[in-house]
């Protein structure tokens, strides 16, 4: 009984999300042109969405790091206190190193993110043997020597990899959400269309 009161809410909820793409189509067709375009330019100036990606990355950790001051300073009784400051003062160092140092410390990011390639190869590599051999196992493994591959000719092509590997990946990954945006949005019209000639 559970089950079926669950599912029936999940399905009323997947219906809710369908239908609010079905009538913002335009808004996600818009947002996934506007990403693929950045996307491209990413793509081609490498460089520059490196530094770009960077000082982005920089605001995110001084926005969480103050948030943790916020938290630290702002919840009364909480025992964390300390480590809440702590944890903060390095994010906003972090933060402040990343995003307002732009042109420093773009190599040892760029080590940090071949080794993280490496790292998330190998698991997805033995991930995939034990799934062996259920359905995806052999796309798991594709996925974990492509990220291994990566991560290896990055490293290989330090330090000239560092201008230019972080500002592509970006951009590709930019690509493909935007991508994944513009199909959900041509998705999300023809349900409208269907809804309307339905209705008429």
């Amino acid at each position: 009984m559970a089950d079926q009161s669950s599912q029936k809410q999940f399905e009323a909820e997947l219906a809710e999300v369908q239908g609010a793409v079905a009538r913002n189509w335009g808004w996600f067709l818009a947002l996934g042109i506007l990403l693929v375009v950045l996307g491209f330019a990413a793509i081609l100036f490498p460089f520059v969405s490196t530094i770009a990606a960077k000082v982005a990355l920089g605001w995110v950790f001084l926005i969480g790091g103050i948030s943790h001051f916020i938290h630290a300073f702002g919840a009364q009784g909480w025992r964390g206190v300390l480590l809440d400051i702590l944890v903060g003062a390095l994010y906003v160092f972090a933060g402040a190193w990343l995003a307002f140092f732009p042109l420093t410390g773009i190599l040892p990011l760029t080590v940090m993110l071949a080794i993280l390639f490496v790292v998330e190869g190998m698991f997805e590599v033995v991930l995939s043997f034990r799934m062996k051999p259920e359905a995806g196992w052999g796309y798991l493994l594709f996925s974990g020597i492509v990220a291994i591959l990566a991560g290896v000719l990055i490293t290989m092509g330090l330090p000239s990899s560092a201008t230019w590997a972080i500002g592509l990946l970006a951009g590709i990954n930019l690509l493909s959400s935007g991508w994944s945006f513009i199909f959900i949005a041509l998705a999300g019209r023809n349900a409208d269309s269907t809804q309307s000639t339905a209705a008429a």
